[in-house]
């Protein structure tokens, strides 16, 4: 168990037996407290991942019958299925996460960040704007879409 954890659990424990009664018999004490259970079972679920974005798929890039723009991309954001949900993800930040040949900076991913623009339609699709524009083989890649800035 950390330093810390335990400090916390120290700090926390409801009891506030004396430092004379032996170690075995606090740890005792301290698992029969409601407060100390919750923090058991959070510290269970250390080694799994939370993801802090919601993913998304390109689609392709804004058209019209005969042109393409390629400076607007269109995108799928899972779970946005109306023109009203898309108003939470209106400027919120999104990122296209690819593998390069080249390493950069030490490392061979490289990102384009861009944001929500607006909507596109009725169906839940949002337009968004990238800082370079995407390019055509990201076309069915996944980006992810962030939970900030948040206008809350």
């Amino acid at each position: 168990m950390c330093r810390s954890l335990k400090n916390f659990i120290e700090a926390w424990n409801p009891l506030q037996l004396p430092p004379s009664v032996e170690e075995g018999e606090r740890e005792r004490e301290r698992s029969s407290s409601c407060i100390v259970n919750h923090i058991k079972m959070v510290k269970g679920r250390q080694g799994e991942r939370v993801r802090l974005y919601v993913r998304g798929s390109i689609l392709g890039y804004k058209r019209s019958k005969s042109n393409q723009y390629p400076n607007t991309s269109l995108i799928q954001i899972e779970g946005v299925n109306s023109k009203e949900e898309v108003s939470w993800y209106s400027g919120k930040r999104m990122a296209y996460i690819y593998k390069a040949k080249v390493k950069q900076n030490g490392t061979h991913y490289r990102c384009i960040w861009g944001k929500v623009i607006r909507p596109h339609g009725n169906s839940g699709i949002v337009r968004a704007k990238f800082k370079s524009n995407l390019p055509p083989k990201s076309m069915g890649a996944r980006v992810r879409v962030f939970m900030y800035p948040s206008n809350i």
